[in-house]
């Protein structure tokens, strides 16, 4: 009878310590990283193609720039000419990156950071926020922004955002809202399923 009850204190006891451990578990799991992704269509018009990624604070400070196309962010240069950055030769690219991003108060060396070249083939394309600042800085944890802006042709561009907290849960889903200046049927599967992901 003896036996019986100390195994089943042992038991008992050993099933609360794991439910314990399950739960402080679950409690620390916590997101690292936010995956952001969209299906990227080439274009064959010359205004077209240029898109940025970028995280902002609940102040509407941008924290950091994933990535701006290059044209966007230090133009292109033929023969003896100067380069002149693209958002100053063609003011439709991209202009809420470069309003919020206040680009013409980054140098050529910040902007060099976050630039890549545009995509030459379709297919999905991947970013990551690492919850870092500019400056490779952690952030305090909060509520942030991140927005998926395309130049679809000219005056036509998209804008997706969605609104998270961090850190939050691996798993847990942005949802996104989109504007545009002017639509563009040629243009408009440029950027497509715009997705962002706690990891």
């Amino acid at each position: 009878m003896k036996r019986k009850i100390i195994t089943a204190i042992l038991t008992a006891l050993v099933l609360s310590t794991s439910c314990t451990a399950v739960k402080k578990e679950r409690k620390q799991e916590k997101a690292t990283s936010l995956e952001v992704s969209f299906n990227y269509q080439r274009q064959n018009d010359h205004g077209s193609n240029q898109y940025a990624v970028w995280i902002e604070n609940e102040s509407g400070d941008v924290v950091k720039t994933l990535f701006v196309t290059s044209f966007t962010a230090k133009g292109r240069a033929r023969g003896d000419e100067k380069p002149v950055r693209g958002y100053i030769k063609r003011p439709y690219c991209v202009p809420n990156w470069v309003k919020a991003a206040k680009a013409d108060n980054l140098s050529d060396q910040q902007i060099d950071a976050v630039t890549g070249a545009t995509p030459q083939v379709s297919g999905l394309q991947t970013f990551t926020w690492d919850f870092t600042d500019q400056e490779g800085k952690k952030v305090e944890y909060g509520t942030y922004k991140v927005f998926v802006e395309a130049t679809l042709f000219d005056p036509s561009s998209i804008t997706h955002s969605g609104t998270f907290t961090i850190p939050g849960k691996p798993g847990e889903r942005v949802t996104f809202s989109s504007q545009i200046t002017v639509p563009d049927e040629k243009h408009k599967d440029m950027v497509t399923g715009v997705q962002a992901v706690l990891r």
